[in-house]
């Protein structure tokens, strides 16, 4: 974790925001805002595998990046950061849609999201990905058959999020 509190946008039940600390938002279960790219080469979706040192869902895969915009920065500046940070690259995202879920993510933590979605486009044999370590321990293409197949023999290698978009939007890269 970072030695000083990282800030995110709850979610108050009029709707209204509020800062709130990363980590209290995933202890106490609170409603909070947060992004998820989908990055595909054609059909083929880049995934990760969550860094084992993460302090929930660590070692997991998941979509090919996911977080939490600061307090008071947009979405769309957070998808571009995060991924920059955490696969070394950028490309043009678009907004796909905005989600909710809410997922227990173990260690006594919980999930409950309202997600913007972010789709891009690579040519994978033009990317160069450089995984962050403190984020990723692994990347990999997949197509959403076979994904879906892992899913449903492994299901305890995906993150539990990544496994509610698999099952909601198997359509994704369309």
């Amino acid at each position: 974790m970072n030695a000083h509190p990282i800030i995110i946008p709850a979610i108050a039940e009029d709707g209204s925001l509020y800062p709130v600390e990363k980590l209290k938002a995933h202890e106490d279960g609170l409603f909070h805002l947060a992004i998820s790219i989908f990055v595909f080469d054609g059909e083929h979706l880049l995934i990760q595998r969550r860094a084992a040192s993460k302090y929930h869902c660590g070692g997991l895969w998941a979509n090919t990046c996911c977080s939490h915009p600061y307090w008071d920065e947009p979405s769309d500046s957070c998808a571009r950061r995060r991924l920059k940070e955490e696969l070394g690259f950028n490309v043009p995202l678009s907004r796909r849609r905005v989600v909710e879920y809410s997922a227990d993510v173990g260690g006594g933590l919980h999930e409950h999201e309202k997600v913007t979605m972010y789709v891009g486009n690579a040519d994978r044999a033009m990317l160069e990905i450089k995984p962050n370590p403190l984020e990723v321990d692994e990347v990999r293409w997949v197509t959403p058959a076979d994904l879906a197949t892992e899913i449903a023999v492994h299901p305890e290698r995906f993150t539990p999020w990544f496994r509610i978009y698999a099952e909601r939007y198997p359509d994704l890269h369309v």
